[in-house]
């Protein structure tokens, strides 16, 4: 097959031959470094372009594999290359999809290691998909398709330093870059984008979170889908972004300059950040690609060595094994592309100096070319074990869309796991389903029956009762069902199981006393997690009350419906500062926070009379505990999902218990600041309200 003519000015550059590592388009000396891996490719041609949506190129060069491969890499020097040059590949080879070969230099495909993408207005899929057939579509799609951006810029760090809290101090704070700050209530001077989530950084200090967990940033296309919402007939995108396009590139739809400076926004609200204290996650997808099925668009691995990048499927490779509910699967164990995935991590953390990742279907990771799970899977373990990598935070969706469910047991010691049961254990419990009080003092014990047996401890947990994917805490707490129409696949997708509750009217109502018990099942919820040892991660406007409207998977709305209403934060003040207050009782009270499990001596459990709690009887629900540090008891909490008052007898202590936290309590007496708590001196018992928490501490408290 013969590539498409295109224009070539062999004189405007200086060309040699280049090395084949590393890969990528790397500055050497007075030109650049072109790299990428291609083994089973006939031919390559490198081609510059002026602008995103340029359909011909500037410059074009067909490489010699006489001079410009080593190996499966393919390499070419050029001379006199500037800063943020547009660039792409073509390769030829086999078009032959029943073989798993989709060559054809019809395609510009994207640099599998680009440090930055430049999209054309209007980025649509449609012109770069390829149905199958016995030949490949002709028509050329350079005009529609985004270009890889060589990046040369020096960024100057300074004296950056990661924070690198430990797991017992930290707090994760789970957002979306865009939506945090789009909202005009807001109030910064550059919505949407990385630099305008660096001017929320006093309130997120003033909260007490010590990191932001970003949701994907790696560079997407926003209009990757063709559905518009019944209700309104506006065409719905891809909001949540968890469908990669380029994995080294920052997204640049959330920078200012989106032409190659979004990684320098990116590295300057991360070194922001870091000067304040707090880390920065980056919720990363390594599991698959943008590129969909065989029907999506070729846009990078397809058009290269498809058979190595993804799992395909032995008795037809025409298709793809799909173990993430999106189309394809990378081959995530293949040498080649565990190489791959390493240099990626170690970019984000190099050179944009990310402090952790969130794994995306990390299960994926585990699975072999076949999709068996690997009981030591040679990736996840690398990536436990990098130089580079290892100190950073590790944290796991241990499970996939394949069914593999591996919570409490996922690899090595220092992966962390997302802890879905703390989540559907917890509500359950506030619910007032029976029978769950145990599972429910295990979560708040730290899930030793899920992580112990595999040597891992509480910091191994990550304790959530809202994440992006569900309800919002108030939505929580307001429906009783997911109301999914928006997204046009009639409220059949987003799970079923949430767990939640209306308290007698779906949505919104005026009713006062079903506010009421709302506002209490709030902080009833937040107190379970931040009191939890293990470390908490709080959903991002939850503790002001955010709403998606009854939505449980609104991963398509960029509108009203996600973005954050910062008016909230000023409407349910006292529910910040509840939450405010939670995070720094945690903070002054090291026995909430160890990084061990409660021994026996540690904890003791409570009934309202006293006795041991009735773990059996699903009709009596209500738990306490006293919490002994050096064997000094210092706080008696109590959780009472149950619809009328009990009274609880008070444990006998060293000296008389203070009112920290009564959640029945009208705000702001829900919580009382250190050294304002009221004294119950000389009292026997306190009268627990209905659906509330109770946080009674002893003596002074232990921090400052």
């Amino acid at each position: 097959m013969t590539a498409p003519v295109t224009t070539r000015e062999p004189a405007k550059y200086e060309v040699r031959a280049g090395t084949p590592f590393p890969w990528g388009a790397q500055a050497r000396g007075a030109g650049v470094n072109f790299s990428l891996f291609c083994r089973y490719a006939t031919g390559m041609r490198l081609e510059f372009f002026a602008e995103p949506g340029a359909a011909e190129p500037s410059w074009a060069y067909d490489l010699d594999p006489a001079r410009h491969r080593t190996g499966d890499g393919w390499h070419l020097w050029v001379g006199g290359v500037e800063d943020r040059q547009l660039y792409g590949y073509r390769a030829t080879g086999p078009f032959a999809p029943e073989r798993g070969f989709w060559f054809n230099p019809h395609r510009l495909l994207l640099d599998p290691c680009a440090y930055a993408v430049a999209a054309p207005m209007g980025w649509e899929f449609a012109p770069a998909c390829q149905q199958l057939a016995a030949t490949p579509v002709v028509h050329d799609d350079a005009g529609t398709m985004p270009k890889s951006v060589y990046c040369r810029e020096q960024f100057d760090w300074g004296d950056d330093r990661p924070p690198r809290h430990a797991a017992a101090d930290t707090v994760i704070y789970e957002t979306h870059v865009r939506g945090c700050t789009m909202h005009p209530s807001a109030g910064v001077t550059k919505p949407g984008t990385y630099a305008g989530l660096t001017e929320k950084i006093p309130y997120f200090q003033s909260l007490g979170i010590t990191a932001l967990e970003l949701m994907p940033v790696q560079e997407f296309n926003a209009a990757d889908l063709t559905r518009v919402n019944p209700l309104d007939g506006r065409r719905l995108r891809n909001y949540w972004g968890y469908n990669p396009v380029a994995f080294f590139a920052p997204k640049a739809a959330y920078a200012a300059d989106a032409r190659g400076g979004q990684r320098s926004e990116f590295r300057r609200m991360v070194k922001a950040f870091h000067r304040a204290g707090i880390e920065i996650l980056i919720d990363i997808v390594l599991n698959h690609s943008a590129e969909g099925d065989a029907s999506g668009p070729t846009l990078c691995f397809r058009g290269l060595d498809n058979p190595i990048y993804y799992m395909l499927n032995d008795a037809d490779p025409r298709q793809y094994r799909d173990f993430t509910g999106v189309g394809n699967t990378l081959n995530a164990n293949h040498p080649v592309v565990r190489e791959w995935i390493i240099q990626v991590l170690r970019t984000w953390v190099m050179d944009l100096h990310v402090d952790g990742f969130r794994f995306d279907l990390a299960s994926v990771l585990g699975r072999d070319r076949h999709g068996a799970v690997l009981p030591n899977a040679p990736l996840l373990e690398q990536i436990a074990e990098d130089p580079i990598l290892r100190e950073t935070k590790l944290i796991a969706e241990a499970w996939d869309a394949g069914g593999a469910y591996l919570l409490g047991h996922f690899s090595e010691r220092s992966w962390a796991e997302w802890n879905g049961r703390f989540r559907d254990d917890v509500r359950r419990f506030w619910r007032g389903d029976g029978g769950v009080a145990g599972l429910f003092a295990s979560r708040l014990c730290g899930s030793a029956d899920l992580f112990q047996g595999s040597g891992k401890g509480p910091g191994s947990s990550i304790n959530f009762v809202t994440c992006h994917d569900g309800f919002t805490l108030r939505d929580t707490v307001s429906y009783a069902t997911k109301h999914n129409q928006a997204n046009g696949e009639n409220n059949r997708d987003g799970v079923e199981a949430n767990y939640s509750a209306n308290y007698g009217i779906e949505g919104p109502t005026d009713n006062p006393s079903i506010l009421a018990v709302r506002r209490r099942q709030v902080r009833n919820l937040l107190a379970s997690l931040l009191l939890a040892r293990g470390v908490p991660m709080l959903l991002g406007g939850d503790e002001f009350g955010r709403t998606q409207g009854g939505n449980n998977n609104a991963y398509c709305h960029d509108d009203e419906t996600t973005w954050y209403d910062w008016r909230l934060a000023e409407t349910n003040a006292g529910l910040v500062r509840f939450t405010r207050g939670l995070i720094d009782l945690r903070r002054r009270y090291p026995v909430l926070r160890r990084e061990a499990f409660y021994a026996p001596d540690d904890i003791q459990w409570f009934g309202s009379a006293g006795g041991p709690p009735a773990w059996q009887d699903p009709e009596r629900r209500s738990v306490g505990c006293l919490i002994f540090d050096a064997s000094r008891p210092v706080l008696f909490l109590v959780f009472h999902p149950g619809p009328n008052p009990v009274r609880y007898r008070l444990p006998s202590a060293d000296a008389s218990w203070k009112l920290v936290i009564d959640t029945f309590r009208q705000p702001p007496e829900d919580y009382f600041e250190p050294g304002r708590e009221p004294v119950l001196a000389g009292a026997d018992d306190y009268e627990v309200g209905p659906q509330s928490t109770l946080i009674l501490a002893c003596g002074t408290s232990p921090m400052p």
